[in-house]
């Protein structure tokens, strides 16, 4: 009698992990389906795009969308006959997640450290979807520094632009963007305000970002304001980028080796970027 039901226990989990394979799978299409919105440019796409870009055939293509529009919560929305974007449900799970990211109160003394420790301005910009991809500076510290001094006032120096072709931030942001949302930021006009170094072909530009990829920082000579070079290097949450940190100094301050000034903007952004790896239980 034992035996017997011994020998029934790895039939049985057998046929429970057989059961699971169906759902798994059609767990790991839906998840291609929404991840393939994240790869083609611009916002609406066709059936046959979504298909191709998922890597699936149209008819499960087809009913993983349809099934995502009835949803109550919206994971997809039909714009159109055949054609569709991701839906709000999408949007509120990205707002969700980035809610529980460190706030000013967490990272606020690392931007203090980077600015004792280089003498130049300490700004954290975000990506803020709002607009269009825009960075956002939502904390910064200026120290003893006085931007008056070099014809620039405190809100000049977090709002002269927001737009990612523009400033080291800007660029390092945009490096670490999908290919779809770079080819919008680079259709873009160059801001009217932009500095004398910001680089307005769009060839050097991509450029740029294949060399910050690589490098893992940014370097900014003149780009958002007449007068101020940076380094920036990007916050990331594992491997998605979440904003920049930026160290701002007039240009005539500028040490010939930057080497000091590009391992501090280092440092300070790979600190704020472990924050976001923390477990919540870690910090409450």
């Amino acid at each position: 009698m034992t035996s017997t039901v011994n020998d029934s226990v790895p039939a049985q989990r057998r046929h429970a992990a057989t059961a699971s394979r169906p759902a798994s799978s059609l767990a790991a299409r839906a998840y291609a389906v929404q991840q393939a919105f994240t790869r083609l440019p611009g916002e609406v796409h066709t059936l046959r795009e979504i298909a191709d870009a998922a890597g699936l055939d149209r008819a499960t293509t087809h009913r993983i969308l349809q099934t995502g529009v009835a949803d109550a919560d919206g994971v997809f929305e039909q714009v159109g006959r055949g054609l569709y974007r991701l839906g709000t449900a999408t949007a509120r799970a990205g707002v969700q997640a980035m809610a529980h990211t460190p706030n000013p109160a967490s990272t606020h003394h690392y931007l203090e450290r980077l600015n004792r420790a280089t003498g130049g301005l300490a700004l954290l910009y975000v990506l803020s979807p709002l607009g269009g991809a825009r960075r956002l500076c939502t904390d910064y510290v200026l120290g003893d520094m006085d931007p008056a001094d070099v014809g620039m006032t405190a809100e000049d120096v977090v709002s002269v632009s927001r737009s990612l072709r523009t400033g080291a931030s800007g660029r390092v942001i945009l490096a670490h963007l999908p290919q779809s949302i770079q080819e919008q930021v680079l259709a873009e006009e160059v801001p009217a305000t932009a500095g004398p170094g910001v680089i307005r072909d769009n060839d050097a530009l991509a450029a740029s970002l294949a060399e910050i990829r690589q490098l893992g920082f940014g370097v900014g000579r003149q780009e958002c304001m007449a007068g101020w070079d940076s380094v920036a290097a990007p916050v990331l949450w594992r491997d998605s980028i979440m904003g920049a940190v930026l160290m701002l100094k007039p240009s005539g301050e500028m040490p010939a080796d930057l080497r000091p000034l590009i391992y501090h903007t280092l440092k300070t952004a790979e600190d704020i970027s472990r924050l976001t790896a923390t477990p919540l239980s870690a910090v409450v």
